[in-house]
């Protein structure tokens, strides 16, 4: 290198008002010399170690940055920031309290006392630690961004090739060589290129479905990321050839770093699922509710604790009475515990636990359980098309080989999907009859091919897969379909034990001898071949027009050759056109049996003069001259099978679909007519944007075209255009469920509702942003998962309306017998076990209710759909009432009842007393004469040397029979909840069998804390004789019976409800 070349090299950097961080510079748009010039550099000589010094102090090193997540404290605060998490931390802090200044009192009591805290803080604390090990994966799709970044690189600074510097050390400026399978380490433009072509694998970062092409030449300053042909990104892959780069943007400037950056900014702003909303919302107007019950119990009973005389018409002589006061507070406590279903978080986690299992049956992985609630009120996916829509797969469509004259061609529809040669066959083709002419294109497809094929699945499931360019392994499928001519068919070798036998037997046949590279100018790839009879071929295969332009005659059907004349190439330009409106690419085949005479004699060696002709790359446009074109081929990336099916089934259940992919418009567009998100012969000039132009729209037009029912298609779509589509379409208030398997997809998947990655062809950014991931990367399962997940949801309703209506009985119960003044009748630990036990198990077991067979042909729900509907709650309200009646009225009954219905209640020898005397049990320590009779409770006597203890110790079998009634009441509505509006006779309970099993559990669970003697003291109950329990039964069954009569009025009034329903959200909708 001269002088000046050091020179240029070690020459100062920009000035810092031309050069800063993250300086817009468009090296696209330039050519060589002027990138060179505006970085300081030369090629040859790279940067000195000043200048490395001096840009790093600008651009740092070049690595992506680490955004620190929220403390392990601070998500521990976060799961605390819910209403009725909030709601429950009072209860028990308080329960606490209370039970601590009880302490001092001793006995058996106090035991009792400390369960329910105790028990209401551990669901606390469970609850904080799930929801704290879902938010702390967070972040692992930043860490997984980082994994595919280069961690080596070949520089040239200060004249000398480092061979293996640390790619953070990399700046702008810095000469970069790549090699075949390099990573890219930054993002940089071409200056030159070593080999003939470069290939790089960017279908991650850009949606592409291939591999592309990489230049020198500047292109236009505006175009879109894929346009960008010289220039290289960084985590992508080269495939082919070697190049010399400039380093233009590092670490966060790359579009990598941009990527890294859209998807923290995504995880910043993650909203609450539908149900958690609802949640929220229920959780304040509990809130509201329990204060005006609380206040209300208290005004009640404000009597009993504070009373005054009025003198001279002011209140004088207060009496207050703290024990009095402390008792109604517990009462206050027992409403909120009676209130709040605190069984509920653990029942919808096992209920979605359970969902998820079953979607994982269906090749649906869902990596956050609240994600399966969320698909069921799915209203738009998003969809990429390469790999979700398509099989990511090349196949050949269509085959086209020349006629019985020159003007004339024919035609051939090839069937499949992937790279199984036993997949599909080619229409109206006779098996073992090849004519000349297809045995040529044969022999082209199977030789002048660098690709192969291969089974890598097993017996049962078998997956084929290539190796080697895809387009090329397609072409060997076909040859598989084609078959071999009858003479060499029986022939075919038993030595080859691959899937690719007909190739295998043309390799064999001709001899491959040399190889002509493909590079950008010609369009094309030779190989030179010598057959067993010792005759030179040349075959080649390439873009249609540049053969067209290099043959001078077509081989016709019988074999015989035919000068090329303007009927003949117009009629094999006319197939080009058809098979590329139909956005296939095609690929010609030709071939020449008259080889310049220094090849006669060549058969490889690198000795022979004919070896140094073709080291030469220039010389293989004159050595492909004069070709006998012979037929063209159509090939893509077909879309799966199932597809159009599922989109069907998409447009049936009211779920807008939305192609947004990185793949160009015409192929997408294709794609989109055969699927069906377009019809056949629809326009859809409205209806396909390129993501430049969506941008360019107005905010009102954005909103317009969104809104649009049916398909809609996003092609050459980067990153930043489908994070602003999903953004907007949630905005609209879309439920919104996006699909992708690279890097450019996951600030996208991490914003929407539901992110689908892809399990196969993902990238583990893609998996790691995502919320559920598709094991078998097909569209159809994400249909099959928005079922299952409306029916886990219908579900989920069934069992959260089952637990509130339980709830709302518990709230009568306390509220009545605070309103009538009798002793308390449930207490809170007994509540609390059966809201956390008792009625666990049925809620649980509501989850697994059969999906209504029309639960994919209605509309998806609305995001802020009711939980709890107006007659739902006018139901449940008079469910509520029945069970308070109920409690309260046993408890009443078997104080002042002798008999009820016949059934005989003084066997155990207890005293009746009036109403009047159990309503001021307050004043018996006033009554004249107040005696009562021991009784018995299984082998226990209870005696009492104070008469007025048989409210307090003696209460214990009303008690015991108050929430006997409770529980056998929640049991039967458990029934009431298998359907809405559904009468039992129409959906009887053996149609969900764990139903019935979980009411077993449960009354097993009640028999063991009423039959267990230690249980039942920390329980405060004891056992029940055969006739109480036929009490229990009594009043309990009519529950049924209630429900039954509100649903049949339901659904004789379902027509008016719906109708008021919609016109009360259609100002709202528009």
């Amino acid at each position: 290198m001269g002088k000046g070349g050091q020179d240029y090299g070690k020459s100062e950097l920009l000035d810092d008002t031309r050069e800063q961080k993250g300086e817009y510079y468009p090296a696209w748009s330039e050519d060589v010399r002027e990138c060179q010039e505006k970085y300081q550099v030369n090629k040859d000589y790279g940067l000195s170690a000043d200048d490395v010094i001096k840009r790093r102090q600008i651009h740092g090193f070049n690595e992506l940055e680490k955004h620190e997540g929220p403390s392990i404290l601070r998500l521990i605060l976060d799961q605390f920031n819910d209403t009725l998490v909030r709601i429950l931390l009072v209860a028990a802090v308080v329960s606490f309290v209370l039970a601590w200044c009880d302490g001092d009192e001793g006995g058996e009591m106090e035991i009792t006392a400390f369960v329910e805290p105790l028990v209401i803080f551990l669901i606390l604390i469970v609850n904080a630690i799930v929801g704290v090990w879902q938010e702390n994966n967070a972040e692992k799709a930043l860490e997984a961004l980082k994994e595919i970044q280069s961690e080596h690189a070949s520089v040239i600074r200060e004249g000398r090739k480092i061979s293996h510097l640390p790619a953070k050390e990399l700046v702008p400026g810095d000469i970069v060589e790549l090699r075949v399978g390099d990573k890219i380490p930054a993002d940089m433009r071409v200056l030159s290129l070593i080999s003939s072509t470069l290939r790089v694998e960017q279908g991650s970062l850009t949606g592409e479905s291939e591999a592309v092409s990489k230049t020198t030449k500047a292109v236009a300053e505006d175009v879109d990321i894929q346009g960008k042909k010289c220039m290289v990104f960084a985590g992508t892959t080269v495939v082919n050839g070697n190049c010399v780069c400039l380093v233009t943007q590092t670490g966060m400037s790359t579009e990598i770093g941009k990527v890294h950056s859209q998807i923290h900014e995504a995880s910043q702003s993650e909203d609450d699922t539908p149900l958690k909303k609802k949640l929220n919302e229920f959780g304040e107007v509990l809130t509201a509710i329990i204060g005006v019950i609380c206040s209300l119990v208290w005004l009640i009973n404000v009597k009993y604790f504070l009373s005054w005389e009025f003198v001279d018409g002011w209140p004088r002589n207060f009496k207050f009475s703290f024990e009095k006061c402390t008792y109604y507070f517990e009462i206050a406590v027992a409403l909120a515990v009676a209130a709040i279903p605190e069984g509920l978080p653990a029942v919808i986690t096992t209920c979605l636990a359970l969902g998820t299992r079953k979607m994982a049956a269906k090749n649906a992985l869902v990596r956050k359980l609240p994600s399966v609630e969320t698909l069921g009120c799915t209203t738009v996916i998003c969809s990429d098309k390469t790999g979700t829509l398509t099989t990511n797969q090349m196949a050949v469509a269509k085959l086209v080989a020349m006629g019985s004259e020159a003007n004339k061609v024919r035609s051939f529809d090839v069937q499949g999907t992937s790279y199984n040669p036993f997949d599909g066959k080619i229409q109206n083709w006779s098996e073992g009859q090849l004519d000349p002419n297809l045995m040529m294109i044969a022999k082209i497809a199977a030789i002048c091919n660098d690709a192969d094929v291969e089974n890598s699945g097993h017996e049962k499931s078998e997956h084929f897969v290539a190796n080697g360019m895809p387009t090329e392994a397609a072409l060997k499928v076909l040859v598989e379909k084609m078959g071999l001519p009858r003479e060499l068919g029986s022939s075919t070798s038993s030595e080859y034990d691959g899937v690719l036998r007909c190739s295998y037997k043309w390799n064999k046949i001709e001899q491959r001898i040399a190889t002509l590279e493909f590079d950008r100018d010609r369009k094309s790839m030779g190989v030179i071949v010598s057959s067993i009879t010792g005759k030179k071929l040349l075959l080649v295969k390439g873009a249609v027009e540049n053969l067209l332009e290099r043959s001078s005659y077509v081989q016709l059907l019988d074999g015989s050759i035919a000068e090329l004349n303007q009927s003949s190439r117009g009629v094999i330009l006319k197939s080009l056109n058809e098979m590329s409106t139909r956005a296939l690419r095609v690929l010609g085949f030709a071939y020449t049996d008259k080889l310049p005479e220094i090849f006669t004699t060549y058969n490889g060696n690198e000795d022979h003069p004919a070896h140094e002709l073709l080291m030469n790359p220039g010389n293989y446009s004159s050595i492909e001259s004069k070709l006998i074109f012979v037929g063209l081929a159509g090939l893509r990336d077909p879309p799966r099978k199932e597809v159009s099916e599922a989109i069907e089934d998409c447009r049936t259940a009211g779920i807008r679909v939305m192609v947004i992919t990185g793949d160009n418009k015409d192929t997408a567009e294709a794609i989109c007519h055969e699927i069906g998100v377009f019809g056949r012969d629809e326009t859809i000039s409205s209806r396909s944007l390129t993501g430049k132009e969506f941008t360019e729209l107005s905010a009102r037009d954005k909103d317009t075209h969104l809104a649009q029912s049916g398909g809609l298609l996003f092609s050459r779509a980067e990153p930043r255009h489908k994070q602003e589509i999903v953004r907007l379409l949630k905005d609209s208030g879309e439920v919104v469920a996006m699909t992708g398997d690279g890097v450019n997809d996951a600030p996208a998947l991490k914003l929407a509702d539901i992110g689908i990655a892809m399990g196969i062809a993902g990238t583990e950014v893609a998996k790691e942003a995502s919320d559920m991931v598709l094991a078998d990367d097909n569209f159809s399962t994400i249909v099959a998962a928005v079922g299952e997940g409306r029916s886990i949801y219908n579900n989920m309703k069934a069992f959260i309306r089952y637990m509130i209506s339980s709830n709302m009985g518990e709230v009568a119960s306390i509220f009545l017998t605070a309103a009538l003044g009798i002793p308390e009748g449930l207490i809170p630990v007994q509540l609390l076990w059966v809201n956390l036990v008792t009625d666990g198990p049925p809620a649980t077991a509501l989850g697994f209710n059969p999906p209504d067979k029309d639960i994919m042909k209605k509309p998806p729900r609305r995001s802020d759909d009711s939980l709890i509907s107006p007659w739902i709650l006018f139901r449940y309200l008079v469910i509520g009432s029945y069970v308070g009646l109920a409690t309260v009225g046993i408890f009443i009954i078997w104080y002042t009842q002798s008999s009820f219905l016949g059934i005989n209640l003084i066997g155990d020898g207890h005293s009746l007393v009036t109403y009047s005397q159990l309503a001021n049990w307050g004043q018996c320590h006033t009554w004249q004469n107040f005696s009562v009779s021991p009784f018995t409770a299984g082998t226990l006597e209870f005696k009492f040397d104070n008469p007025c203890d048989y409210f307090h110790e003696g209460k214990v079998k009303a008690m015991t029979l108050s929430l006997s009634v409770l529980v056998a009441i929640e049991m039967f509505n458990s029934l009431n909840a298998l359907s809405e509006d559904g009468s039992l006779v129409s959906m009887p309970p053996w149609v969900n069998p764990w139903l019935l099993l979980a009411m077993s559990v449960s009354f097993g669970l009640h028999f063991l804390i009423l039959y267990v003697p230690f249980l039942a003291r920390v329980f405060g109950i004891v056992p029940l004789s055969l006739n109480e329990w036929l009490l229990v039964l009594a009043i309990a069954l009519p529950v049924i019976l209630i429900d039954e009569i509100l649903k049949f009025v339901g659904r004789c009034t379902s027509g008016i409800r719906t109708s008021s329903a919609r016109r009360s959200t259609k100002p709202k909708a528009e």
